[in-house]
């Protein structure tokens, strides 16, 4: 089976999903690549339309063991028509839990068929060098994994004449899904004078959360401590206060230690 394009799409306050995503499309290798960004809330006001011609990537953060809330109603208005879908999901070194088995049922309600799924590591959005936790991942061990699972993903498709060849895909999960997606809602980022309203880190807010006038207003309700603002400023201004943030991080640094490897799944394929 032959497709005529590859679809991206990813949401990526940090740049590690990103990077996993855009290692599986040096895989695939295919001529014509749409990359499409949901980080910022501009771009999330674009429904989505793919076909069977297609080849559609999807890759997001894990946040809270879940698909992130803010991009539900996005993914769910994919109007997709028999297209051959990947799922990636990409975890702080903790657990997927159900994220993947979550974001491979909206995509099959969606209309596509998922044809395989991988949960790669990505730096936590709570790391920092006090509280390192899977720290400069994805590194070039997790990059070349994405590649040759990029290679293996067009290997299974050039095996099929049509997506009727593509059986269901099994992913580890429960239901309900376990885990909240549901975010906290806490003033947890400490500004110091360093800061000079430079404006990098409400340009790069995915949810419009920092004042563009005024990066010390930050709107709690709005934030999903995502900790893309504390990572991307030049300054080194922004920093965890004490709180429940800053507590999670310590946790996480303590308990997840060890290192954990992407996996991936692929759907059993018929030759045809």
């Amino acid at each position: 089976m032959k497709i005529q394009s590859l679809k991206l799409v990813c949401f990526s306050p940090t740049g590690t999903t990103k990077a996993i995503i855009q290692g599986i499309a040096r895989g695939i290798n295919h001529n014509t690549v749409e990359l499409i960004d949901i980080t910022k809330p501009a771009a999330r006001k674009h429904p989505l339309q793919t076909s069977e011609n297609e080849l559609l990537v999807v890759a997001v953060p894990v946040y809270m063991g879940r698909v992130p809330g803010l991009l539900i109603e996005w993914l769910h208005e994919i109007k997709a028509r028999n297209t051959p879908a990947v799922c990636i999901v990409v975890y702080g070194n903790r657990v997927y839990d159900d994220a993947l088995l979550e974001l491979k049922d909206i995509l099959t309600k969606r209309g596509c068929i998922p044809m395989a799924c991988a949960a790669y590591i990505g730096e936590h959005s709570f790391s920092s060098s006090e509280t390192p936790i899977a720290e400069a991942r994805p590194d070039a061990s997790d990059l070349n994994h994405a590649e040759l699972f990029g290679r293996k993903i067009m290997e299974k498709l050039l095996s099929v004449s049509s997506v009727d060849h593509i059986s269901n895909l099994n992913i580890p999960g429960n239901y309900p899904y376990r885990g909240d997606s549901k975010l906290w809602s806490v003033d947890f980022i400490a500004i110091s004078n360093e800061c000079t309203q430079c404006g990098i880190c409400a340009q790069g807010c995915p949810v419009g959360a920092i004042d563009s006038e005024n990066s010390h207003l930050i709107d709690p309700e709005k934030c999903i401590t995502c900790c893309a603002c504390i990572k991307n400023c030049p300054q080194n201004a922004r920093t965890m206060k004490t709180g429940p943030v800053k507590d999670a991080a310590m946790r996480l640094n303590k308990l997840y230690k060890e290192r954990k490897e992407p996996i991936f799944f692929f759907s059993d394929i018929e030759s045809g």
